[in-house]
């Protein structure tokens, strides 16, 4: 597999090496050695899916400490814009994201650590992600901003018309109004 650092420290694509014969194919999602000499040298707790519409935009999202997290994230069937900002205070990219296409026919991998908030806007009908994390959830440690924060203009490929989000997705702080724990 190729692990490449994006131009935000910490973020890391992961791109398999695939087998394919007539029968399909295989590749390996995950080995521990590899991961860590990449620098993700993690203990992963949680492993977590969703199944999606075409349309819907779930982010962006973290936790704060004790229970932060760091995801990697993938598409098993499906194609998505997965988004990562970085919310480190005293980082040169604070503020900044990173946007990477992920699908089940790419099978590219997102490394994702804590100090980020992460969303996705989902742009193929009955797609599957799913994500590892190594930490687990805790409801009274969410943060959030808003996906369509001006300030932070990101392009989710889906316009606001269009997007299909939570209730609790709706109200979350605009990007100046958010207080990075970070």
């Amino acid at each position: 597999m190729k692990i490449t650092e994006t131009n935000i420290k910490g973020l890391l694509v992961i791109e398999p090496r695939i087998f394919n014969d007539d029968r399909g194919y295989f590749y390996e999602s995950y080995n521990k050695a590899k991961f860590t000499e990449a620098g993700i040298a993690v203990d992963f707790v949680q492993d977590n899916q969703s199944f999606s519409h075409k349309g819907a935009i779930r982010g962006l999202h973290g936790q704060a400490d004790p229970f932060a997290q760091g995801k990697l994230v993938r598409v098993i069937s499906g194609k998505v814009l997965d988004v990562a900002v970085d919310i480190r205070k005293n980082s040169p990219t604070y503020g900044q994201h990173y946007s990477i296409e992920l699908s089940g026919d790419n099978k590219t991998q997102f490394w994702i650590p804590a100090g980020f908030l992460h969303g996705f806007a989902v742009l193929e009908d009955n797609t599957i992600f799913t994500y590892k994390v190594n930490n687990y959830y805790d409801k009274a440690s969410e943060i959030g901003v808003l996906w369509n924060d001006v300030t932070l203009n990101i392009d989710w490929g889906i316009a606001t018309g269009e997007a299909l989000l939570s209730p609790k997705d709706e109200i979350l702080p605009t990007f100046k109004d958010f207080v990075s724990p970070f």
